[in-house]
């Protein structure tokens, strides 16, 4: 029988050798860490000022990582997330830079005119994609600039333009950004869509983006460009309702405010966004059609700005008509869309 003193050194021993074994496994993990933050640093051309940033980065994307990989392992999902360029951003910097950075615009709204009121929702199709009619342009990047609402408006603005002139021309956010300065909206550091249609209005149009290159900065306003796309209006979809939604958006793409700085919006990678988010608006994007998965899943197909290697090639999917009259992420309190 072993003496209490042989016992003892026996589970000291024991807890000494798991405790190598643990240790082992968590410097291969962190190895395979490196390595994976190694590659990722290089797809995304990625560096760091010095060690020391490095190694902080790479503490938030190791908890990144696990974070993804534990949402994705869950199971029951309609949608996943994915490794992409904002794995070494912490929630609060990603906010940060991708949404309106809190600006807090003016609450009350003048009412406007719905033109799709009388519409029946039993005439609508079935499912609608701007983008295989040729009335939305490639995915672009708003970069570091919070001006998520220049490029919800643009969008919107090039599909009622595609539609009523048979042309999809490329606008241009860097001016909405430089000289829509006057009103509400403050370029990088946030602003609104329908501010953004009254100052195209008052402008006399937009430029093309060949001819006024986005910067991803504030910049001085370049007097003089030739417009190339006008528009005589804007309209706001009636709040909280997404049959009204669904109507304009079967006749055009819509700009759409969304509470787009949880961690699911930041690493969306696929799928049907479903289940819980906040409605606190801080993002526009557009919506450029709706649909059905094959599971029977409706769904908002949207438009965003963060460049093509996020979510679908740069696009998303939303779920549509959920329980709450807000829509996913409040997707349905703020709607609107320009006229011709």
């Amino acid at each position: 029988m072993a003496t209490p003193k042989a016992f003892l050194l026996a589970t000291l021993c024991c807890a000494c050798f798991f405790g190598a074994v643990l240790a082992a496994r968590e410097l291969s993990d962190d190895s395979d860490m490196m390595a994976r933050h190694k590659q990722w640093m290089a797809k995304y051309s990625r560096s760091y000022k010095d060690d020391a940033e490095k190694a902080q980065r790479f503490e938030v994307f190791k908890a990144n990582v696990k974070f993804i990989e534990s949402f994705n392992s869950a199971g029951n999902r309609k949608f996943w997330l994915g490794v992409n360029q904002f794995a070494d951003l912490t929630n609060d910097e990603f906010r940060a830079t991708k949404t309106n950075k809190g600006f807090n615009p003016n609450a009350v709204k003048l009412s406007t005119g719905f033109r799709y009121a009388n519409v029946s929702t039993d005439a609508l199709p079935q499912s609608v994609d701007w983008r295989t009619k040729g009335d939305v342009t490639p995915i672009k990047d708003q970069g570091q600039c919070g001006c998520c609402w220049a490029f919800s408006a643009v969008a919107a603005v090039e599909g009622i333009v595609k539609i009523s002139t048979g042309k999809l021309i490329s606008l241009s956010e860097q001016e909405l950004v430089d000289c829509d300065v006057h009103g509400e909206d403050q370029g990088c550091n946030g602003g609104e869509m329908d501010d953004a249609f009254k100052f195209i209005i008052n402008n006399g149009g937009l430029t093309t983006e060949s001819n006024y290159p986005y910067t991803a900065q504030d910049g001085q306003c370049k007097a003089g460009s030739n417009s190339a796309a006008t528009i005589k209006g804007y309209e706001d979809v009636p709040a909280n309702d997404e049959a009204s939604l669904m109507k304009a958006v079967a006749n055009q793409p819509v700009s759409v405010a969304v509470d787009g700085g949880d961690m699911t919006f930041q690493f969306y990678s696929g799928g049907v966004m479903t289940g819980s988010c906040g409605t606190d608006l801080d993002h526009g994007i557009a919506a450029i059609g709706y649909g059905k998965t094959s599971d029977g899943t409706k769904y908002w197909l949207m438009k965003n700005s963060w460049g093509a290697t996020w979510g679908e090639n740069g696009f998303l999917r939303m779920e549509k008509d959920i329980s709450d009259k807000k829509g996913m992420c409040g997707l349905a309190m703020q709607p609107s869309y320009p006229t011709e």
